[in-house]
This record gives C-alpha cells, sequence and structure tokens, in this order.
C-alpha cells in the first residue's frame, strides 16, 4: 500500500495542436506518423528514448523477416518497411539473405535510427523526444482531447484530433480507462547485445553458444531457453537474443526496473561463458540493448480479436490491412522452450534441453494456406470514437499474438492506422466508421500491398 501525496492543481500549457498524435516511436509509431503526415496531416509523435526505432533500434533486434509468403511466390508487403530497407540498402548497411523465414533482412541498428529521423524530418512530423507520456484528458463524451507528457521542459500537452496508441504497452488505452487484458502467462522478455570475437570460435555461433551458455557446470549458465544469433553487416560481430527474464511484467514499472538489470546481468554471463573457451579472449560486449526486448504486456480489447484459427487457417478479411508469413511462435513463460506452429500443420517443439520435436498440429489439406491476414477492426479499441492501436497491443489471442508481434507485420499495422487517421479526419468520421475499402485502396495507393 503507498503513501498518497495531494498535489495542488496545475495548469498546463500546449506544446503542440496537431491532427494526429502518435505515442510511441518504434517503427510501428514512426509509420503511423508517415502515413499520417504524407497524406496531409499535421502530426506529432512521442517517444521517451533519445532515438526512433523501439524494438528494431533500441532493442538491437536488428532483422526483419522475409517480405514473401511460406511458398517464395508473393510478396505480401511492402510500403514504409521496404522503404526504410531500401534506403539502408544505399548505404550499404543491409544483408538481405534472400526468402528466409527468420531473417531475411540484417540491419545496422544505428543507421535506421538516423533514417528514420531523416523520413520523419522530409515528412514535416513534429518530433518530441525523451518525453515520456503520462495521461490524458478527455471530453464529456470520453474523447481524448489531449496527452499529457513530461520532458526536459516540464509538464506539457499535445493536442489532436485523433490518437494512436503505439507504446507496445496499450498505455493510452490503460489511461483513458478503456478495458485491457493480459495473457495468463506472459512471454518472457529478451535483452539482445553484439557481441564481438564469437566467429573466431566457430562457423556455427548459435550451436556453439547453446552449447555452452545454457550448460548448468557453469554458475552463471543461462536459465533454460532458446538462443538465436545474426551476423550484422560488415563487421565480425553477432547479434545474440539468449537471455530470457521469466515472470517479468514489462508494464509493471518495478518489475521492468528488475528485468532491465536482469537482461543485462545474463549478457554479461554469455560473454563471460564464451570467454572461458579456448581463444575465447577475443570474445568481447560490443553493444548492449538500451531497453530490454517486452514480446507482451497489456492487449487492448478491440472490435475483434485475431484467432489463432484465424492464422493458421490463412483467414482472409474485407477490411484486411495486413499480410503475414512468420510462424505462430510462443516462447513459453517458464523454461520449457518454445512451441512453433507452422500454416502447412507441421509443429516444431524446442525443449529447454535443447531438444527438437517434430510434428503435426494438423494433417495436409488442399488450398494449403501461405499466409495470414489482419483486419482492420483488430486495431479499433472498444468504446473510443478517436483512438487507434497498433503494435503487439493489439487483440489477438496467445496463437495469434504468437505470429503478428513481429516487427514486419506491426509496422503494416502502423502505416494502417496512420492512413486510417488521416482518413477519419478528413471525412470528419469516428475511426470505427471509415469506409475500410478507401482504406485498402489508398493504402495500396501509398505502395502497401493489398492482397
Amino acid at each position: 500500500m503507498y503513501e498518497i501525496i495531494h498535489e495542488p492543481p496545475r495548469q498546463t500549457p500546449v506544446a503542440y495542436d496537431c491532427d494526429v498524435c502518435v505515442v510511441g516511436g518504434s517503427c510501428t509509431g514512426v509509420f503511423a506518423a508517415l502515413s499520417a503526415a504524407r497524406l496531409g496531416a499535421r502530426v506529432a509523435i512521442i517517444e521517451n528514448m533519445g532515438f526512433f526505432g523501439g524494438t528494431a533500434t533500441a532493442s538491437k533486434v536488428c532483422v526483419w523477416h522475409t517480405n514473401m509468403d511460406t511458398a517464395y511466390e508473393t510478396q505480401i508487403f511492402a510500403g514504409l518497411t521496404m522503404e526504410l530497407i531500401e534506403r539502408l540498402k544505399s548505404r550499404d548497411c543491409v544483408i538481405d539473405k534472400g526468402p528466409n523465414p527468420y531473417a531475411q533482412f540484417v540491419f545496422l541498428p544505428d543507421e535506421m535510427s538516423i533514417e528514420l529521423d531523416q523520413m520523419l524530418v522530409e515528412a514535416g512530423v513534429r518530433p518530441f523526444l525523451h518525453t515520456r507520456f503520462v495521461g490524458c484528458v478527455k471530453s464529456d463524451e470520453g474523447q481524448v482531447e489531449a496527452v499529457l507528457i513530461e520532458d526536459k521542459s516540464g509538464r506539457r500537452a499535445i493536442k489532436a484530433s485523433v490518437f494512436i496508441d503505439a507504446t507496445g504497452d496499450a498505455d493510452l488505452v490503460y489511461q483513458m480507462g478503456l478495458p485491457t487484458r493480459k495473457a495468463d502467462q506472459l512471454q518472457p522478455p529478451t535483452t539482445c547485445a553484439l557481441i564481438q570475437g564469437v566467429k573466431t570460435l566457430t562457423d556455427d555461433t548459435q550451436q556453439f553458444m547453446r552449447e555452452h551458455v545454457f550448460d548448468p557446470k557453469y554458475p552463471n549458465a543461462l536459465p533454460k531457453g532458446h538462443l538465436w544469433t545474426a551476423s550484422i553487416p560488415g563487421e565480425d560481430i553477432i547479434m545474440v537474443a539468449g537471455t530470457r527474464v521469466y515472470g517479468a511484467d514489462c508494464s509493471d514499472a518495478d518489475e521492468l526496473t528488475q528485468a532491465e538489470i536482469e537482461g543485462r546481468r545474463q549478457v554479461r554471463a554469455i560473454v563471460d561463458i564464451l570467454r572461458q573457451q579456448p581463444g575465447g579472449e577475443a570474445v568481447k560486449l560490443h553493444g548492449i540493448a538500451s531497453r530490454i526486448g517486452i514480446r507482451e504486456t497489456r492487449h487492448a480489447i478491440c472490435e475483434y480479436q485475431l484467432t489463432e484459427q484465424d492464422v493458421l487457417y490463412g483467414e482472409t478479411f474485407d477490411d484486411a490491412i495486413m499480410n503475414g508469413s512468420y510462424s505462430v511462435d510462443i516462447h513459453l513463460p517458464n523454461e520449457d522452450g518454445m512451441v512453433f506452429r507452422f500454416l502447412n500443420g507441421e509443429q516444431k517443439t524446442v525443449m529447454a534441453n535443447g531438444e527438437r520435436i517434430f510434428g503435426r498440429w494438423r494433417e495436409a489439406i488442399d488450398n494449403m494456406p501461405t499466409y495470414y491476414q489482419m483486419p482492420y477492426r483488430t486495431l479499433i479499441p472498444k468504446g473510443t470514437k478517436n483512438v487507434l492501436v497498433a503494435g503487439r497491443c493489439v487483440d489477438a489471442d496467445p496463437g495469434a499474438f504468437g505470429a503478428i508481434r513481429v516487427m514486419v507485420n506491426a509496422n503494416q499495422m502502423g502505416q494502417a492506422v496512420g492512413t486510417a487517421a488521416y482518413l477519419a479526419l478528413n471525412a470528419d468520421q469516428r475511426v470505427n466508421e471509415i469506409d475500410t475499402n478507401k482504406l485498402r485502396n489508398t493504402l495500396s495507393g501509398s505502395g502497401a500491398l493489398m492482397l
């Protein structure tokens, strides 16, 4: 039970008055801001860090999944995701590995953060960096009129007509008092790191590290889980994702603090274990995530909840705004491992001891789906007139969420809600009243793929 301190009433100055305000500056949020601004809206974007990109930059998860369907015959997304990749390719800081279900594009995260700055500046978006969203002001009808922020200049407000919650944790929806939910057991967060010198020890960095960092003979061995790596462009450096902080709810401030500290401890343990191997003196920590990679916290309760069956059976929707091919991928919330379910009916379970169990969740069927979709309705919180969500706080059951949570899917959500916000403004409509055929046509005209 907390002691209560009563603050005196205050007057809060308005820092900016705009059409669309995006809360959260991940790639999802940036793409929402860009899509609205390029259509002609005045847009603000709020980000707690000093740079944009979220998981891709702050959390150092510098890989994006394939833009092809599972048969590698049909391209399923383009738009701002591919525009950003092409801009980074022009700077020679992306490895395009070709159709690859897990990591087609590997990029330099710091270069991406600079490119996102440039794209926002070009579009005329008003950025608010080092800025924390702390609350909202609602009208008598429950419509958000302004969000409250705190930054180096103090407590301020941003007014807008439409707001986009790209916080990942549904912070705006939660502060509005709208319904949210959490899974009974949350997928654990991971602290990623850039590590130098591992390639001098082995040609197969993933297998080598899996054999050692989870080995209980080391007192500082990591909790059992799963580890994967990616070589970043132009360097003898790999990105390593292997830590797990089980039981952490990173929408809770105290648990987030402890998760950050524990994640960094595990990164150091990885480095120390590798340095004990023959030739390991070359291994060094080159960089560490500025923010732990959070897989799951709150979900907004929206007009439609995407289900695992929708995903695995390739359900199509008249109001589809996203196409994905990444498998259902559930990091179990304890030390039991991971489960992958694929659109072709196959299943793979990765046990904590590294054992892989292969089977099927469904027998083969005619007309096997090769991609899945998400409808616009999944991005509209129930009970709101002028707020949309995008990213990992969308409404999806645990199985569907295991597939749609990856960045290339969240990016498409961002582009969609930014476009929807503009259309709602332009037609003087609520966000759940817009013509979804016009939404799809406008997205298509902006380079997105509507299948």
